[in-house]
């Protein structure tokens, strides 16, 4: 078994810490950091999410126009006014065969 002496175990607490020292001062006000970046995202995401709902408000407004400007126009057009589908030259509307 290894037996320390007195001269070594104070050599070993020193070893310790200085470590500990050296690690502080690596690590110190990493905390804040993080917090400070994780605060950021949350708010930069909140700000994403906000302006995404207002979009899609926008869209939902903009299909439900286009909506019904369509069923406007099917309602306006006649069936002679609509274009004739006739790919296969027969004189019959392709949609209608």
């Amino acid at each position: 078994m290894l037996n320390f002496t007195t001269d070594q175990w104070v050599i070993v607490a020193l070893i310790f810490v200085l470590g500990l020292l050296i690690g502080g001062f690596l690590f110190s006000g990493g905390g804040r950091k993080w917090k400070q970046r994780y605060n950021s995202e949350v708010d930069r995401r909140k700000e994403l999410e906000h302006t995404y709902a207002e979009r899609e408000k926008d869209w939902r407004e903009q299909d439900s126009l286009r909506a019904a400007a369509l069923k406007q126009q099917a309602r306006e057009t006649t069936p002679a006014d609509r274009p004739l589908f006739d790919r296969d030259g027969d004189g019959i509307d392709d949609r209608r065969e």
